[in-house]
């Protein structure tokens, strides 16, 4: 990385970062729940967060919007991962059985 990167910059190669991270998860068995996958998804939003926060510079404003924007992105890869895995474990479960009606 560059040391000199700008925010955009810098909100870019972490947003490139971020699809690398969900583009290599694999769905296998042992599935986890829809609910504990929203955990790591929010967790790995944090964890990049956290460390593109240390990165970011210029003013205080700056930065508060670099990051906004971030997170945002973020939290939209995150919710197209989710709904995918959501997809996935649909796929997953067994056939309803229904009596068919008389």
């Amino acid at each position: 990385m560059a040391p000199f990167q700008s925010n955009k910059d810098l909100i870019s190669t972490g947003i490139k970062e971020f699809n690398v991270l969900l583009d290599q998860q694999v769905f296998d068995d042992p599935l986890i729940s829809e609910e504990d996958m929203v955990i790591v998804v929010h967790d790995w939003v944090n964890l990049y967060t956290n460390y593109y926060k240390k990165l970011m510079h210029g003013e205080q404003e700056e930065q508060d919007r670099a990051m906004t924007e971030f997170q945002q992105e973020l939290s939209t890869l995150g919710s197209q991962f989710l709904a995918k895995y959501r997809t996935f474990l649909k796929s997953k479960e067994p056939p309803s059985s229904t009596l068919p009606s008389s």
